[in-house]
């Protein structure tokens, strides 16, 4: 059986508080007038305060040691918000480059859909020299081609009779 103490141990190592967000995370600073706990910019605000108070007290040193705290938690959380805006470029640059793909595709596409609308392009030089001066077609323009004739319709098949029993009669008229 284990010890109680050997449990704890292997408890505590595991809830180790990761890197994360530094921004968002709770500290605890043991300052020179006892802890101070809370998020970075909750502790430089504390810490300022106290530097505050001990001028007006007129206590210089602790003025300056709480000066001093201050500092070193505005530059870790400088740091941080460093680190943020460089994953935030970072992510935006990424998904500048996948907007662009995605638009290279929809254009090579849209352009594959006009060729096999309009057919192979022609480059025998027998080609109408109108086809290559990079105006747009306008319905005006167009030459009507003769339209197909058309295919007689198929007669219908006749009813049948009232007395013939068909095999897709409907509810309502089994029911008659």
């Amino acid at each position: 059986m284990r010890s109680s103490k050997s449990r704890s141990r292997n408890k505590n190592r595991n809830n180790r508080p990761s890197g994360g967000n530094i921004i968002n995370r709770v500290f605890d600073s043991s300052g020179p007038d006892g802890k101070v706990r809370g998020t970075p910019q909750q502790i430089i605000d504390k810490y300022n305060q106290l530097h505050r108070d001990a001028q007006l007290s007129g206590d210089r040193v602790a003025a300056e040691n709480f000066a001093q705290h201050a500092e070193h938690y505005t530059r870790l959380l400088a740091e941080a918000q460093r680190e943020v805006d460089k994953a935030r470029e970072e992510q935006e640059e990424a998904n500048r480059q996948r907007q662009a793909e995605r638009d290279r595709e929809r254009a090579e596409r849209l352009k594959a859909q006009e060729e096999a609308a309009n057919g192979p392009a022609s480059d025998d030089a027998t080609a109408p020299a109108e086809a290559d001066n990079g105006l747009v077609e306008t319905p005006e323009n167009r030459v009507e081609e003769a339209p197909k004739p058309k295919k007689p319709r198929r007669p219908r098949k006749p009813k049948a009779a009232e007395g013939e029993g068909s095999a897709d009669n409907t509810p309502s008229e089994a029911a008659e």
